[in-house]
């Protein structure tokens, strides 16, 4: 689950981060009001979508003017008008894709006299299974970037659950920043008020890019804030739940997450309906060897109901860019015959207007494959997810 920067620049402001004094605005008619009670002289206007690259991003519509999605604004006035210029207007970023996002949320803060760029990033490293600090001097760029062209300018170190985090670690991150003097308990405070928050609160990913280096005081201050949450430790964060912004995400990944389906939307034709993470790649993989793409990643889960099945079913279909499914069932945990049921259950209340293969294997499967002989649907059965895929897309590609 990821949140806005406004909503994270405030969740750390409360652990005692430095963070500059901002308003969100959600209605054009409260950026004035928003935008007044900040000093100025120097306000900057950000588009508040939960994607990077704003600041070089370009809106769709012209009446947005030809900036970007982060602008800087040198009275109330303007500030107001550039907040109403970009609120409901589509935002494309080289993360959102060529569709963007709409932007309905503006956030309105105090400017800062930068003398350096930072970039900081706490994560969860997969290989070490611990969290993991990285840090560069190359602070407002793409981090991706960085590490392709000067490696040598990243630094990158987990820390031992065991012992936490320990000033020693802030301390080497500072030299690595090139810090001196003050600025280095400075780091030490802030890398532990960071680590601190990114525990208690079951994040995954906090990027501070970027991180600055104020001009004249020589403080430090986040100036962005990037967070992602645990989406399977948010049951015991209900304060973060309820900054879910329900419309940056997909509607179909929404409705499927009420049901406890594993559901990805992609850009291809054929909609996927798999149990099991491992099985559902596979048949992705497949699906491309034989020509085509995957609509979608769908692991309905070991302890799959009839119910969730429908459901599943009835996402796959809602997709417009779908010209055909497959099923591909390994009966383990998982009864090729409850699977079956699902998906007949399905047709009936949705409908069938595109070409459907079944393949099933394991528990019950040939009770499995009578319920869809027996159904009266137009179904191509399959022997082997080979056998599968084949058939899927010779069906779609005709």
């Amino acid at each position: 689950m990821n949140i806005h920067e406004y909503q994270a620049k405030a969740l750390l402001r409360s652990y005692g981060a430095p963070v500059s004094d901002g308003r969100p605005v959600l209605k054009a008619e409260d950026a004035k009001t928003a935008a007044g009670e900040l000093d100025g002289p120097l306000w900057v206007v950000k588009s508040q979508i939960h994607a990077g690259g704003r600041g070089k991003g370009k809106f769709v519509e012209p009446e947005a003017g030809e900036k970007g999605g982060v602008r800087l604004a040198f009275s109330v006035e303007e500030a107001a008008e550039m907040a109403k210029q970009m609120l409901g207007k589509t935002l494309v970023t080289h993360q959102t894709g060529p569709a963007g996002k709409q932007v309905n949320r503006i956030y309105i803060e105090d400017g800062s006299d930068i003398e350096r760029e930072l970039y900081l990033a706490l994560l969860i490293d997969r290989q070490t299974s611990r969290v993991s600090f990285v840090c560069s001097t190359e602070g407002g760029m793409d981090i991706e970037e960085v590490a392709a062209s000067t490696p040598e300018k990243i630094l990158s170190f987990s820390v031992d659950p065991a012992t936490g985090y320990q000033p020693y670690h802030g301390r080497r991150i500072a030299f690595a920043l090139g810090l001196s003097g003050t600025q280095v308990k400075e780091c030490v405070k802030l890398m532990g008020i960071l680590y601190k928050a990114f525990i208690e609160k079951d994040m995954e990913m906090l990027e501070i890019n970027p991180l600055i280096v104020l001009e004249g005081s020589g403080s430090l201050k986040l100036l962005d804030a990037k967070v992602g949450f645990d989406g399977n430790a948010i049951y015991r964060q209900p304060d973060i739940a309820e900054l879910r912004d329900t419309t940056e995400e997909d509607p179909k990944e929404l409705e499927a997450s009420k049901f406890d389906l594993n559901y990805i939307a992609l850009d291809g034709e054929i909609g996927c309906m798999v149990n099991g993470a491992g099985l559902a790649m596979a048949t992705m993989d497949i699906i491309k060897l034989y020509g085509a793409e995957p609509a979608n990643f769908l692991d309905v889960g070991g302890g799959a109901t009839k119910e969730k099945v429908t459901e599943a079913f009835k996402i796959i279909t809602s997709d417009p860019n779908v010209k055909g499914i497959l099923v591909n069932i390994f009966g383990g945990i998982m009864r090729c015959d409850v699977i079956a049921e699902g998906v007949i259950a399905a047709v009936k209340e949705v409908g069938l207007k595109v070409p459907l293969v079944v393949r099933l294997e394991g528990t019950n499967v040939e009770k499995g494959k009578e319920i869809i002989n027996n159904s009266g649907l137009d179904v191509i059965a399959a022997d082997n997810l080979s056998d599968g895929a084949e058939k899927i897309v010779k069906a779609v590609k005709g």
